[in-house]
């Protein structure tokens, strides 16, 4: 496993560091690729999760994600379709490099906003005992390797905390257009303080325990962590699927870090249901802990949270639809209770 120590070797840094900074050069090159081989598909996930869809406006109460994510490459570095002053620094993360040419790799390319608010958005004043306002937009780049039973992720996120991150004004737009209540105390959000974080997850599944023609039961685990100013934790979990013509995949996707995973334009037309749990050990959270740089808002926030969620999943020619409910635990000692949200995933792959 990547333990946060290994993120904070010199060569390491300077690899991560090299890497983003030419990740927004880096995106444009995929429509190239794309057209160059049409023969091998992209696909496309756009996520929407809301606690409208629970009845609550609070905490985590927004997250907005679209994916752009590879054909299977033979090679990052030797692919031929990465761009060549990036190739240096690829070959320099860990775990998703092994020379085996039947792993199967893609890269993946993200852009993503969340927004987080207390629980009473009806107040001007600073609410000293709730979470601060805050939003968090970003570009993120995923490497993926993997075989049939098992794959290893390292993800990299750039983006803004603060201000500059436009979730008040994505927040207000969207009340004033569906009529609910204006959210009044955004003047009291965290302040402006680009965002760096790493990321590192594997991810195995397990033989079905289960299997009758089409019909079969299997299960996913995952074991990780992330460093950075914006959250630093360790995670693990497992899931498990119940259906007809289980897909070829690592599983379902919420928008959290590592948790993107293609499906596949061979799989036949099927679904299934699913229940999963995600536990974090959390160090750092900026969204509760308040800026790294500068005095702002915070709350005492607790060192662990788990997500238990279930939902279902649907597929058919090119497209899938998955729809999945959360219950997250109390993040933070002031926090009234635990916190539900829905999460409705659009995949389909071009």
């Amino acid at each position: 496993m990547l333990l946060p120590t290994d993120f904070a070797r010199p060569g390491l840094r300077a690899s991560l560091a090299g890497l983003l900074f030419g990740l927004f050069c880096l995106a444009p090159a995929t429509s190239s690729l794309a057209a160059e081989e049409p023969q091998l598909p992209w696909t496309v996930n756009v996520y929407f999760e809301n606690d409208l869809f629970t009845g609550t406006d609070r905490n985590y109460t927004n997250g907005v994600k679209i994916s752009l994510i590879s054909p299977d490459l033979v090679s990052f570095v030797e692919s031929g379709k990465l761009p060549e002053w990036s190739l240096e620094y690829i070959y320099r993360l860990p775990f998703i490099n092994d020379p085996d040419p039947a792993l199967k790799r893609k890269v993946e390319f993200s852009l993503g906003q969340d927004i987080y608010t207390p629980d009473d958005i009806s107040r001007s004043d600073l609410i000293s005992e709730d979470r601060p306002y805050a939003g968090w937009t970003y570009f993120a780049a995923a490497f993926h390797t993997r075989s049939s039973k098992q794959m290893d992720t390292i993800e990299l996120q750039l983006g803004m905390v603060g201000p500059s991150s436009f979730a008040e004004e994505t927040q207000k737009m969207v009340h004033d257009l569906t009529g609910n209540q204006k959210p009044n105390g955004w003047e009291h959000q965290l302040k402006n303080e680009p965002g760096l974080a790493a990321i590192y997850e594997r991810k195995w599944h397990l033989t079905p325990f289960i299997s009758r023609g089409n019909f079969a039961v299997d299960a996913i685990t995952h074991l990780g962590c992330a460093l950075g100013n914006v959250f630093t934790y360790a995670n693990t979990g497992f899931e498990t699927r119940l259906g007809w013509n289980l897909p070829d995949d690592f599983g379902v996707s919420l928008i959290r870090p590592a948790g993107n995973t293609s499906f596949s334009a061979r799989q036949q037309q099927g679904g299934y249901f699913f229940a999963a749990v995600n536990g974090r050990a959390v160090l750092q959270d900026i969204f509760l802990d308040g800026n790294t740089f500068a005095h702002s808002h915070s709350v005492d926030k607790r060192p662990f949270v788990a997500d238990l969620a279930g939902g279902a999943a649907v597929y058919f020619q090119q497209f899938k639809l998955t729809w999945t409910q959360v219950l997250r635990t109390k993040e933070y000692e002031e926090q009234h209770g635990n916190h539900t949200f829905g999460s409705f995933t659009l995949s389909f792959f071009f």
